[in-house]
């Protein structure tokens, strides 16, 4: 089956960006002076998430130098829910391939996947937390503002659900998620992350956003009695300069990976018009026939959760999957669904032509097709040549290179690079 594809790039203004977090964050941290008197003599755990968020290293490095010339004892907690496979072990590792060591930003990394108790909120949610916050006197956060893959509301990914679900290590994960299925994830988070800043030493966080490039747009230092309302602002920013698919409808989407660094659903859901969450409506658009999966990053080390989202995958992706970690990590956030393994071709050519065939479609040519490399990157897109002449037409891309066929490898390897 020939198929011919145009790589192209999106048509759009250029987004604002800051070239320089570090410099970014201390400046945001000059009106905190307050807080920051808080920190001298003090024991600080600044809490860190699993996702790859643009200048992490350089924002966390910073963030530790400013604790210490305040007087602090800087360390490093991962606030990450499940992730890791809800062991130590993992939570470190993830956290250094995101560049966040000891040598890399000057601070120890501590790390504990255990889960105590702190209370129950008066609606009664239980919240827990990672019991290392005993060993420390003050918590800064430092997370990125967006919007949440299994959810729509006032408040979604940010310092609330860090404090909620990420320090609650994998029990506290799996509480929150259980309890929003009954009364939302909006109330879920806003109520448990309120309890928390009730009961732990918040000293102020760090909030986040990036352009729809994923690029770092803006940094903020907010005291905690202001991170509801600062959430609720930022987040209205992202979501107008949020940019998907340039489609409403389409016949067949190649995706060359998904991961953990990605999206904490593995490709993003808003992205790809697919949730399967309970209770969670289903995105209007876009509506797609089929999407394929060629590969898993190795950041999400076998963590394969938003496979299930997928119809198609192939035999390599399968063989990089840990079963246990996807499984902790679906079955924490209440959605098995998303780490269901789809339908499992023999490699990326087989699984192209099964998208095909699955649509009883035996010219690809016909089809609306769109590769991608992950759903976090979308300035550049491989389509399929009448798609691209609908969409330049439209001003909505521009060609890159000349239509030309998908090659293979002798193993059936997609040989395409962005």
């Amino acid at each position: 089956m020939a198929v011919k594809l145009v790589l192209a790039e999106r048509i759009s203004p250029p987004s604002p960006c800051l070239p320089e977090g570090g410099k970014a964050l201390e400046q945001a941290l000059t009106n905190l002076a307050g807080s920051l008197n808080k920190l001298k003599g003090q024991k600080v755990a600044l809490a860190v998430g699993s996702r790859g968020i643009h200048q992490l290293p350089a924002l966390v490095g910073k963030a530790v130098e400013i604790i210490r010339t305040a007087g602090g004892e800087p360390v490093i907690f991962p606030a990450m829910g499940s992730h890791g496979g809800g062991r130590a072990s993992g939570q470190q590792a993830i956290l250094a391939d995101l560049g966040i060591t000891e040598a890399g930003v000057g601070a120890p990394v501590v790390c504990s996947a255990e889960s105590t108790l702190l209370g129950i909120t008066g609606t009664g949610c239980p919240v827990y937390i990672n019991p290392l916050y005993k060993t420390v006197d003050q918590i800064v956060l430092l997370n990125r503002i967006k919007y949440h893959t299994d959810f729509s509301g006032e408040t979604e990914s940010g310092l609330l659900k860090m404090l909620a679900i990420g320090l609650g290590n994998p029990r506290g994960c799996r509480a929150i998620h259980g309890f929003a299925l009954k009364e939302g994830y909006v109330k879920a988070i806003q109520e448990a992350a309120g309890y928390m800043l009730e009961h732990l030493p918040v000293a102020f966080g760090i909030a986040v956003t990036e352009n729809s490039q994923g690029k770092l747009d803006g940094v903020e230092a907010v005291i905690p009695p202001d991170f509801l309302a600062a959430e609720k602002r930022l987040l209205q920013k992202v979501k107008t300069g949020s940019r998907g698919l340039p489609v409403e409808e389409l016949d067949v989407l190649l995706v060359q990976e998904i991961g953990k660094n990605i999206s904490g659903t593995g490709m993003d859901t808003k992205v790809i018009g697919r949730i399967m969450v309970k209770g969670q409506q289903e995105p209007a658009e876009p509506r797609i026939g089929r999407i394929a999966v060629l590969g898993l990053t190795e950041e999400s080390h076998g963590n394969a959760i938003g496979i299930g989202l997928a119809d198609i995958t192939t035999r390599q992706v399968l063989a990089k999957i840990d079963l246990a970690a996807t499984a902790l990590n679906s079955i924490s956030s209440m959605a098995p669904e998303q780490g269901r393994i789809p339908c499992v071709a023999e490699n990326d050519k087989a699984a192209l032509e099964g998208a095909f065939l699955s649509l009883g479609c035996e010219s690809p040519e016909e089809l609306d097709i769109i590769l991608i490399k992950n759903t976090m990157e979308l300035e550049r897109m491989a389509i399929s040549q009448p798609l691209f002449e609908r969409l330049r037409d439209r001003g909505k891309v521009r060609a890159i290179n000349e239509p030309a066929e998908l090659k293979y490898d002798t193993e059936g390897r997609l040989l395409f690079t962005f």
